[in-house]
């Protein structure tokens, strides 16, 4: 998953990137508000930005990037604590706000409740691959015309792998989007559902569509 950090901080970029592709993230880093104009405009989750930049500062950069129709979520990083700053900020387009000093659990926590929130947003509420069908509006899924029965949670997990088709998910990713865990990556839950899908929507079929990814996790493949 791509994120990227606008800050010329150098500690503080070592810091955020070190910590955040330690959890699975891929950080590209831009020096500047003109570096991280040109970068935004590349596909990316999230946009983490700093407020005090050179050249051109954070709030100009997330106002222009809102003018440009351009949606990528923003958490804006400053040193000011004052109410009116934050204010500023979340009236140009932020998507969330986070003070310096911080502490790294926090600014996980809002990296992925953003990534979260938006990746739920994005999926469509008809999903196929091959003759496996979902439907998130009726809560139906069917496989090759037949109506299989799921939990509230087989639902969830069916629908985020089917949601991101021939993508290898790690068991830490799935965590985070169906359980909302942030670090409790020891729980073997991941794997305990997909054996319970496997059993709905595998068995019996010579073609088995959700697959393990060694060393990863798994993926459900078209």
């Amino acid at each position: 998953m791509n994120l990227l950090l606008v800050d010329d901080d150098q500690r503080i970029v070592s810091f955020v990137k070190r910590g955040l592709e330690a959890e699975g993230y891929h950080v590209d880093v831009a020096l500047n508000g003109e570096e991280g104009l040109e970068y935004a405009r590349n596909p990316y989750r999230l946009i983490i930005l700093d407020l005090l930049l050179p050249g051109i500062n954070g709030t100009d950069v997330c106002r222009a990037l809102r003018q440009d129709k351009i949606q990528t979520p923003i958490l804006m990083l400053t040193a000011r604590d004052g109410l009116q700053d934050k204010v500023e900020g979340l009236k140009t387009g932020a998507d969330d706000y986070l003070t310096k000093p911080f502490a790294f659990e926090e600014l996980l926590a809002r990296v992925q409740a953003l990534v979260r929130r938006v990746a739920y947003q994005d999926i469509p509420s008809k999903l196929n691959i091959q003759d496996l069908y979902l439907n998130k509006d009726t809560r139906e899924v069917t496989r090759d015309g037949h109506p299989i029965t799921l939990t509230a949670k087989e639902f969830s997990l069916l629908e985020y792998l089917m949601a991101h088709p021939n993508r290898p998910l790690s068991r830490t990713m799935i965590l985070e989007q169906v359980w909302g865990y942030h670090h409790d990556t020891l729980t073997n839950v991941v794997d305990v559902y997909i054996r319970y899908l496997r059993n709905k929507i595998d068995k019996g079929f010579p073609q088995k569509l959700i697959q393990t990814v060694r060393d990863v996790g798994y993926k459900i493949s078209c």
